[in-house]
């Protein structure tokens, strides 16, 4: 009896400093932070190279820039071109300085095309103009400086890829042999530059238009395999972003952008490197079109979708909500970041203590 009642005690005590010390691991009122960027464009490309300097891209060709952690932003759109860039779309970006950066216009035909400067944005240079009329480029990904690869919907049944070994200053398409055959009515979301990744030196591209939606994986960008992801798909469903923290634990997130409030079967994880994918136990609060693994806290990732954001402790497998506010992109640069950006010109960061 007498050590029954030991054991009671040790483990009420255990269990009250457990409640007054939280883990470091698991933050507590997280709540993001707008930073006034005097736009009313809506952003989904999102590209933060540290806490102070960040780059945004979005709609009527808006490239925007902070150098001091969002106090102020800098308009370094590429507006004055001939080909009057103002009209595209940069659903993507990716940004290494603050003085380089790539962006990826969406779009039929030669709408489609990417952008680079090496100067801050004072000058952009056209480094590529889809010439298929067929193809809408949707995402780009970059695994280091040099190489990257940028997926168009697919062509001639198959999901078309270019690829730079120079950091976006040149591409060439890539061949589609190694390339699985798209099912019927599959496409990507360009939502949040986020449905191609490269992590730990692989690939990784996310689909939907078709159900469930699936997930492709390659070690080299050029041969591929493809799984079903576990999140419903459809015709406005599917997989929105597929990220890795590295060669074996993924999570993936998605929905119906049609029914932001949607929450079942729209996240899913993976401890395999991609060859399977598990649904989580309890979902995010809604679609959800980006996600992003938050550096060195190894399980602790941030999704964000037009009905809030949400945050995972354990990879994946249990969501809960910490915001309601619209995003459309998230990225997390070291381990206290994350940056999200949205429509209305909404831009904001997340510090996780």
């Amino acid at each position: 009896m007498g050590s029954f009642h030991l054991t009671s005690l040790f483990a009420a005590l255990l269990a009250s400093i457990t409640t007054a010390h939280p883990s470091p691991s698991k933050p507590t009122n997280l709540t993001w932070t707008l930073s006034p960027t005097n736009s009313t464009r809506q952003f989904r490309g999102l590209s933060p190279v540290s806490d102070k300097i960040v780059w945004v891209s979005g709609t009527a060709g808006t490239v925007l820039r902070t150098t001091n952690g969002g106090s102020s932003w800098s308009n370094v759109s590429p507006s004055l071109f001939p080909d009057n860039a103002t009209t595209f779309e940069f659903r993507d970006i990716q940004a290494y300085s603050a003085k380089t950066a790539v962006i990826l216009s969406i779009g039929e035909g030669n709408a489609s095309r990417i952008y680079l400067t090496r100067d801050g944005g004072k000058s952009w240079k056209p480094t590529f103009i889809n010439q298929e009329p067929t193809a809408f480029y949707d995402c780009m990904a970059f695994e280091n400086e040099s190489h990257g690869l940028a997926m168009s919907d697919p062509v001639d049944g198959k999901f078309r890829l270019i690829e730079t070994w120079n950091g976006g200053a040149s591409w060439a398409i890539v061949n589609s042999t190694g390339m699985p055959s798209a099912l019927t009515g599959e496409f990507a979301f360009a939502a949040s530059g986020t449905c191609i990744e490269a992590a730990a030196g692989r690939w990784y591209i996310a689909s939907g238009g078709v159900d469930p939606g699936r997930i492709f994986r390659s070690t080299n960008g050029h041969h591929w395999k493809v799984t079903n992801s576990s999140i419903t798909g459809g015709a406005a469903a599917g997989v929105f972003s597929v990220r890795f923290r590295d060669a074996t634990h993924g999570i993936a997130v998605g929905g119906d952008y049609e029914k932001p409030a949607g929450n079942v079967n729209i996240s899913s994880w993976s401890d395999d490197g991609g060859a399977t994918w598990t649904a989580s136990e309890s979902f995010p609060a809604g679609y959800r079109s980006g996600v992003a693994w938050v550096p060195v806290r190894e399980k602790t990732a941030v999704a964000v979708g037009t009905s809030g954001s949400d945050v995972t402790f354990d990879g994946g497998r249990k969501w809960q909500r910490i915001d309601n506010g619209t995003f459309d992109a998230v990225e997390c640069v070291g381990r206290h970041t994350c940056w999200a950006s949205g429509s209305r010109g909404r831009v904001a960061r997340l510090v996780l203590l």
